[in-house]
């Protein structure tokens, strides 16, 4: 019987602390006592179908979706119906030899008796490089038995991003998962396997052996377990765990205290040890020298008990000085010579097994070594003899330092030479490039066009399933084979893909090294280019990503490819601040995209850009929009193969700036739900979350845009500081935190980010210069503010981004100007608004007047803010309306119209706290106490859902009635009217120009919602 097969039914010497620990920590996972060792519940646990998945348990349920790391996703149906103490980590740091093995098979003994479910998992020295390795042993058992239907129902739209990852599936065409939605997903399916069959245990042994994609994703994972029936036992060399394994070493173990450290045994320990194995008849002196020459190492002494036991010696005294000789053939060299007197044969067997791993398939070690069955079958049992393999249908070795030895002990060449006989057994084997990979990467570079292919196609797959480190040390490797010439660029192609997310420097290299090699393929090249263009984009070098593509549009003979690449030419220009001739590119663009049709994604791509161009021109809203449509029509997704997603999100945001949010929501959900079915949760889904809470800002719900920002922001810090997401977020946070009068935290917030100087190359949005000169302003430091803001405009005004809507420096710039130069102060607010009216849209001209009202004196106060507040009224900025209701309230108290005032300001108050806009709220009821007034009882906050008279005013409305038409058939006056219409264009997210449609959208979602009824009602009233 081999070593751990003994060991487990053995006492465990000296490790009565580590025991209770383990006790304490499974009674508090299950709930059971340790009363006599009989449960203190029934410990039936619950229900469970095949998959661990589902179950029909009733009871009280309470949802855990929000538990993931990260923003909401897959599985929203995670629910959790269990109520019971939970779990935490558990871990054991040790040397080799020192009884970690033995410590973790009692744990999973303790476990499997209290009625827990246990996971497994040991990482090995020749597997660290295998991607996902251990998340495989770990959970494939629990779900690889499942049939595919079932296990897609189950698994949701994770099967497709986890699946390849665990081996459960082939990975799908397409772009893979980022590295960030692949853990989300194992969080995923490990926190439901945890909740369904429940109480649950996780072992892993040897994880400073782990691959890195594991160890990383269990690192991370590890502080959510006390939220969960779920305890992970971890045991490792402290000495020899990775880097990106750290909170294991640092996170308070289930004993609360550090990972608790394994000492070796004391004499008297391994006296009762030897006397367990070889008799009572043991001596003193005996057990005292076994004790020495193993330095109470576990391993060793067990080893050396058998060993003298197997020699028949007598253990006394007598025969205690041949102990030290008896010790070195345990290990090392005398492990060694021990193997090799077994003959050949099994010597080659060992090594073979060696070379493999763990969990070594018999067959495949026969392969590999060039035994015949009978012989290979010979020289397992020899080495089961000598302990050191066991098993039968699936061979380990004893202990890994036995595999440790045998493996260094193998000669060089040999050693390189098994590793290639065994990539090829492996592929004949069936088991698939990616398991070969690992040997070839231990072969010599010889040229050999096979080992370029296997290496190749491995790096696809362990792309595809998430693994991009892996994929590009393949990659490197087939590089270095080297491949065939012709090859060569589309193997510098592959790494440079590999390397695009973690590594943008060394893809630029890689793909511009590609260029240069001699290519047949004019769509490779092409595919180079395109790439190329991205990952210099990505890292903030615009005007580089636009050569590239100039460079290569110069020689492009396909009109469509050309077409493309001028797409993506406008693209990286339209977000570079130091564009050099921006009206220019601006021409060409619209008379590109006014003779497109749209035929193709490329051409929708151009006219979405023409779109966005005229946005930042402050062309009259109605023609971007019209574009925008155009662009849409064709079917325009956020998630398409080998395209970036800031097309789309350029198109979605042209709908809000013209005063139609509520398309710009429907645009985003659909292009999150993309990112979700993708798995990408990195810097594309705090993107969308940032830029949906922007959306929401505009739309004056800002308790709503605080929380958006906030999971956005949390997703941006993963993916990196200084990064375009960084800057999108903790720009929206700031103007968030303004809006609601926190002044005094949206300063921490700029300093805790460094939110300043240098400004990014590319233009975000909000501009991040903008909200910088914004917070100065509202820290009273004006002229500081007024430096940052002139600034800003003399970056933006001659690049032609002239839209106030999209950018309102020159707004801010007043205010800041009006202290000192109150006329300069004036006249750039009125160009504002000159700006504003030929955009068009209300609230862009509404915002202005208010500004301008704020640098002007005298009775011009308050006609501005009537006229402000009469625009905005029929915009669904509601934020903005509230901000001129309060100012106009203010200005007619002074003005002494105390009856109107009172209105206003109670409108204003009524209209802050519904927005949440908490500083304003102060300010109204301050005014109204300054008048002698108390805040009226206010009504309940406001929904999306439109009353029967705002429906009503809406339908009337879309059918031509004017004001009076409409009052007359409402029977009500008119100011009445125009406070159900801008309700209604609140909640629907749109102006007067998009009202018909945002109804129609209304009236199908509702029949959707009611089976029909909703359409109907909606057509009465």
């Amino acid at each position: 019987m081999g070593q751990r097969g003994m060991r487990s039914r053995r006492t465990l010497f000296e490790r009565e602390s580590e025991l209770a620990a383990v006790d304490e920590a499974l009674a508090e996972v299950t709930g059971l006592g340790t009363d006599g060792g009989r449960p203190l519940s029934d410990g039936t646990g619950p229900r469970r179908d095949a998959t661990g998945l589902r179950r029909d348990a009733t009871g009280p349920r309470r949802d855990v979706a929000d538990s993931r790391r990260g923003g909401i996703g897959p599985g929203q149906d995670l629910t959790e119906p269990y109520d019971r103490p939970r779990g935490g980590l558990l871990a054991f740091a040790g040397r080799a030899g020192i009884g970690k093995t033995t410590l973790l098979a009692e744990v999973r003994r303790r476990a499997t008796t209290m009625g827990c479910t246990v996971l497994s998992a040991r990482g090995g020295e020749q597997e660290q490089r295998v991607a996902f390795h251990v998340a495989r042993q770990l959970l494939q058992p629990q779900l690889a038995g499942v049939p595919e239907a079932e296990l897609r129902a189950s698994l949701g739209s994770w099967y497709a991003i986890v699946g390849p990852a665990l081996g459960l599936c082939a990975p799908a065409e397409g772009a893979p998962p980022d590295q960030q939605g692949l853990r989300d997903g194992l969080d995923w399916v490990l926190t439901h396997l945890a909740i369904r069959r429940a109480p649950m245990v996780l072992v892993l042994d040897d994880a400073h052996w782990a691959d890195a994609e594991s160890l990383q994703w269990l690192a991370a994972f590890a502080p959510r377990a006390e939220e969960l029936p779920l305890l992970l036992v971890v045991a490792y060399r402290p000495d020899e765990l990775p880097d990106h394994a750290e909170p294991f070493r640092d996170l308070p173990g289930r004993a609360g205290g550090r990972p608790l450290d394994l000492e070796p045994l004391s004499a008297v320990a391994v006296a009762h040890l030897v006397r367990e194995t070889l008799g009572t008849q043991a001596d003193d002196a005996f057990c005292r020298e076994c004790w020495a020459v193993t330095a109470g190492n576990p391993f060793e002494a067990v080893e050396l008990t058998a060993k003298v036991r197997d020699r028949g010696l007598t253990p006394t005294e007598a025969g205690a000085h041949l102990l030290r000789d008896l010790a070195a053939a345990v290990k090392g060299s005398g492990l060694v010579a021990r193997l090799e007197r077994l003959g050949t044969s099994t010597v080659r067997f060992a090594w073979a097994c060696a070379v493999l791993g763990t969990e070594i398939p018999p067959a495949l070690a026969a392969a590999v070594a060039g035994l015949g069955s009978e012989e290979a079958a010979d020289a397992a049992d020899a080495l089961r003899g000598a302990r050191i393999l066991t098993g039968a249908d699936t061979l380990e070795f004893v202990h890994p330092l036995i595999a440790t030895a045998v493996y260094r002990a193998i000669p060089r060449g040999v050693r390189v030479a098994l590793h290639g006989q065994a990539a090829w057994c492996v592929v004949d084997a069936g088991l698939g490039s990616a398991a070969a990979a690992r040997h070839l990467m231990e072969t010599h570079p010889d040229g050999d066009v096979w080992v370029v292919q296997q290496l190749r196609a491995a790096a696809r797959e362990t792309l595809r399933a998430g693994a991009p480190d892996a994929a590009r040390r393949h990659l490197a490797r087939a590089l270095r084979e080297p491949p065939p010439a012709g090859e060569r660029a589309a193997v510098l192609y592959e790494l440079g893909s590999a390397s695009l997310l973690t590594e943008p420097a060394t893809t630029v290299n890689h793909l511009r090294a590609a260029l240069e090699e001699p290519i047949a393929d004019t769509e490779l090249r092409h595919n180079i280019v395109y790439r190329l263009s991205q990952v210099l984009a990505h890292s903030d070098r615009l005007a580089e990503a636009s050569d590239a593509l100039s460079r290569e549009i110069k020689v492009t003979g396909d009109a469509r490819v050309r077409l493309r690449m001028q797409s993506e030419q406008f693209m990286w220009d339209a977000f570079r601040a130091d564009e050099p001739d921006s009206p220019a590119r601006s021409r060409r663009l619209t008379r590109l995209a006014d003779r497109l049709t749209g035929r193709d994604l490329t051409e929708r791509y151009v006219i979405g850009l023409r779109a966005w161009d005229a946005t930042l021109r402050g062309e009259p809203a109605h023609i971007a929009v019209r574009h925008a449509e155009r662009a849409l029509a064709g079917g325009f997704g956020w998630a398409e193969a080998d395209r970036g997603f800031e097309v789309p999100v350029l198109v979605a945001l042209t709908f809000m700036y013209a005063d139609r949010p509520g398309r710009t929501e429907e645009l985003f959900a659909a292009g999150i739900a993309d990112f979700e079915r993708q798995g990408w949760h990195g810097a594309h889904l705090s993107f969308g979350y940032t830029l949906l809470a922007y959306v929401r800002f505009r739309r004056g719900r800002l308790a709503e845009a605080e929380d958006f920002v906030r999971a956005g922001l949390r997703l941006a810090e993963r993916v990196g500081p200084g990064t375009p997401a960084h800057w999108y977020a903790v720009g929206t946070l700031i103007e968030i935190l303004l809006a609601r009068g926190r002044i005094t935290e949206a300063t921490r917030t700029a300093e805790e980010y460094a939110f300043g100087e240098p400004f990014p190359a590319a233009v975000v949005f909000p501009d991040a210069q903008t909200v910088h000169g914004e917070l100065l302003l509202a820290r009273g430091l004006t002229k500081d503010a007024a430096v940052e803001l002139a600034a800003a405009g003399r970056r933006l005004d001659p690049r032609g981004m002239r839209n106030p809507s999209w950018c309102p420096w020159q707004l801010h710039l007043a205010r800041a100007e009006s202290h000192d130069a109150p006329e300069r102060a004036v006249a750039t607010a009125f160009e504002a608004v000159g700006r504003a009216r030929l955009f068009g849209a209300p609230s862009a001209i509404g915002q202005a007047l208010r500004a301008a009202a704020d640098v002007s004196s005298g009775s011009t106060r308050v006609k501005l803010l009537e006229e402000s507040v009469g625009h905005l009224e029929r915009s669904p900025a509601a934020y903005e309306l509230a901000c001129a209701l309060v100012a106009l309230g203010t200005e007619l108290r002074h003005a002494g119209r105390p009856k109107e005032a009172a209105e206003r300001l109670y409108q204003g108050l009524e209209a802050a706290v519904q927005c949440g806009a908490d500083g304003l709220v102060e300010t109204a009821r301050d005014e109204l106490a300054a008048a002698g007034l108390r805040p009226r009882r206010l009504h309940s906050t406001e929904t999306d859902t439109l009353t029967a008279r705002e429906r009503a005013a809406a339908a009337l409305t879309v059918r031509g009635r004017t004001l009076a038409g409409v009052a007359e058939e409402l029977h009500t006056e008119e100011p009445a009217v125009v406070r159900l219409l801008s309700a209604v264009y609140r909640k629907v997210g749109t102006d007067r120009a998009g009202l018909r449609a945002a109804l129609d959208e209304v009236g199908a979602a509702e029949s959707a919602e009611t089976g029909g009824e909703g359409s109907e009602a909606g057509a009465k009233g």
